[in-house]
């Protein structure tokens, strides 16, 4: 009897962490409150603002980002696990008004779905260290190829985001009790 092997190697998950200066409950509350989710969500120079934020498995955030040119790009992540201050799955991807499902507004190739998974960790001195893990679901092979090529890009992009947070982090903490 021989074992069937799949030789057809799914490519790596895009990976990106950023160590923030601020208590690590101060972090979660970002990802998981819709007024601080607002504040930095989304690519450098995009204006973000929630429709509605669901915090439980099955739940929506419902999120419109609007980019300096005034384009208008609708997103949506429905939750699948909820672990308070140390992980968050959802599935992310790009809707309508309405939140129903549609493609990247300019990437007719690029995944419809992306499982996001987002850690939180403590490192050493206490800050918190921040993983975000994207991958696919269920791609079509020109789907994957798109996903593999654009890794460049998601750094880019989730920089930025992390880029903003980070800003918004300091200034959260500037303000007095």
């Amino acid at each position: 009897m021989s074992a069937v092997i799949n030789l057809a190697a799914k490519s790596p998950d895009f990976v990106i962490s950023r160590v923030f200066a601020a208590p690590r409950e101060l972090v979660w509350k970002c990802f998981t409150e819709a007024e601080r989710v607002s504040n930095w969500w989304g690519p450098k120079g995009v204006t973000s603002s929630i429709k509605s934020l669901d915090l439980r498995p099955g739940g929506l955030c419902h999120y419109k980002m609007t980019l300096p040119d005034g384009q208008v790009w609708w997103g949506k992540s429905v939750y699948r696990e909820i672990a308070a201050s140390s992980r968050l799955v959802f599935i992310n991807s790009f809707s309508d008004e309405n939140a129903g499902l549609t493609r990247h507004p300019l990437g007719p190739t690029w995944p419809i779905q992306m499982l996001t998974v987002v850690s939180f960790e403590e490192e050493r001195g206490g800050k918190p260290k921040v993983t975000v893990r994207w991958s696919p679901v269920n791609p079509t092979a020109e789907e994957q190829k798109t996903f593999d090529a654009g890794h460049d890009s998601m750094r880019q992009g989730w920089g930025g985001s992390f880029d903003q947070l980070e800003a918004y982090l300091a200034k959260a903490l500037d303000k007095p009790s």
